[in-house]
């Protein structure tokens, strides 16, 4: 028996577009003979459709014109896709859900909610651990209470804009330069690096566009590092690798549209004690935030010191072609189509591993 898959792609989110193309290559990358693949898009306006047309329609964005109005609900007398088609009600039956939504309204718990009350399988962090990952702020105050090493960093909300003065000195207290971030966004989405007071302005006004709050961190002359880590209980960490940007940091222009211009090196070129510390740092980070299934550990390290720093926790990853994720862990032995395999499996066994006792 085929086991019945539901890839979520799209989203209302400023990564709808990586998404799209995220998902062609891990349907691309799955074994028909053991999967039955149904493709589920979410627009920009958060219409649901289920497509059934060329996967290659979906980096372009043509299959919205194909698609067919669906909807996973949170009922389970209904575990499975209900399709609204040639004006007749269809359900599609599904045994788990890969949801492969970049960013808010996907990778920060609120469709993780949707399958809980579903009681459905799904690839990835529970609801709490991906919302915590999701909200830099969040994140960065867990590693501080477990004593993992991260930027010194400040939280700014949108209302406080009126009070510029105030977020100048606190500002210069992080001192310059400094990175400017959306709490709650990826990819690199309204990030700006601030050299000096005059560039902060533009970077607050474009860093709220995508979020009312906002963390400015300091700016460290540092290498960028990454750790793929996989697993339930007992998770394990691939080797680190090294990215070396085609811009000042890695944009999200660096890592989408560039293609080809910045460089990974797998493994990163640090000395072996440097890689298992790195290694060990993103399985304690993991286990710090509780997670299950994947997550991608960003790392910096140092150019002059080589202390290492945790900067973030992606649970849904980038899974295009060049993504460091799928990478990492092809060169620690473990190829694209064996790891959605290990992540399919591993969420099946979380959703049995669950209390359903009353």
């Amino acid at each position: 028996m085929k086991i019945k898959v539901a890839v979520l792609f799209g989203g209302q989110s400023g990564e709808h577009e990586v998404s799209r193309v995220s998902a062609t290559s891990i349907i691309n990358n799955m074994d028909k003979g053991k999967y039955d693949i149904y493709m589920v898009g979410i627009t920009k306006k958060g219409e649901w459709y289920l497509f059934k047309g060329d996967v290659e329609k979906l980096s372009t964005g043509e299959w919205e014109k194909e698609g067919i109005p669906a909807v996973i609900g949170p009922s389970t007398k209904y575990k499975g896709i209900l399709a609204f088609e040639d004006g007749k009600n269809q359900l599609y039956p599904i045994d788990v859900v890969f949801p492969v939504l970049h960013g808010p309204n996907g990778e920060d718990g609120t469709v993780q909610g949707l399958l809980e009350l579903l009681e459905m399988p799904y690839v990835g962090p529970n609801v709490l651990s991906s919302s915590l990952c999701m909200d830099k702020v969040f994140s960065k105050k867990i590693f501080k209470e477990s004593s993992l090493p991260t930027p010194d960093f400040k939280v700014i909300y949108k209302n406080e804009l009126k009070n510029i003065n105030l977020i100048l000195k606190e500002v210069s207290e992080i001192g310059y330069p400094c990175f400017v971030k959306p709490a709650n966004m990826g990819s690199s989405v309204g990030i700006t690096k601030v050299h000096h007071e005059e560039e902060l302005n533009d970077a607050l006004k474009l860093a709220f566009k995508y979020d009312r709050k906002i963390i400015v961190e300091k700016g460290i002359d540092a290498r960028e590092i990454e750790c793929a880590v996989l697993g339930n209980e007992n998770p394990v960490a691939s080797v680190a690798g090294e990215i070396l940007p085609c811009h000042e940091f890695y944009d999200y222009n660096a890592k989408y549209f560039d293609e080809g211009k910045s460089k990974l090196l797998i493994p990163a070129p640090v000395p072996d004690v440097k890689m298992e510390e790195i290694r060990e740092l993103a399985i304690k980070a993991y286990k710090a935030l509780d997670l299950r299934g994947l997550a991608r550990v960003d790392f910096l390290m140092d150019r002059n010191t080589g202390k290492v720093y945790l900067n973030e926790l992606n649970t849904i990853p980038g899974f295009t072609k060049i993504s460091m994720y799928p990478k990492l862990w092809e060169a620690t032995g473990k190829q694209y189509s064996e790891l959605i395999d290990e992540l399919i499996k591993l969420a099946i066994e979380a959703q049995k591993d669950k209390c359903t006792d009353w």
